[in-house]
C-alpha cells in the first residue's frame, strides 16, 4: 500500500540567457523548408534517396554473391583434373 501522495513546490531555475538563445535558433533551423510543397518535395526526395540506398545496396550484394559463385567454381575447376 503506497503512502498518499505530497504535493511539492517545484523551483523554476532561471533559464541562461545565452542557451536560451542558442534554443530559440535551433528551432527556428530545425523547423524546415518553409511552404507544404517544399516539404513534400524534400519528404520525397528522402524517400527516393533510401530507396536508391536500398537498389544500391542489394546490387551489390549481388555482385558480391556473383564474384563468390565464380571463385568457387574456379576453384572447382581446378581441382577437377585434366
Amino acid at each position: 500500500k503506497f503512502s498518499p501522495p505530497v504535493s511539492t513546490d517545484v523551483k523554476q531555475v532561471a533559464d541562461n540567457p545565452k542557451r536560451r538563445q542558442r534554443n530559440a535558433r535551433k528551432q527556428l533551423q530545425n523547423s524546415g523548408v518553409g511552404t507544404k510543397s517544399q516539404q513534400a518535395l524534400q519528404l520525397q526526395l528522402e524517400e527516393s534517396k533510401t530507396e536508391r540506398k536500398q537498389k544500391s545496396k542489394e546490387q551489390k550484394e549481388a555482385e558480391k554473391q556473383r564474384q563468390f559463385d565464380l571463385k568457387q567454381q574456379k576453384r572447382k575447376q581446378k581441382h577437377r583434373g585434366h
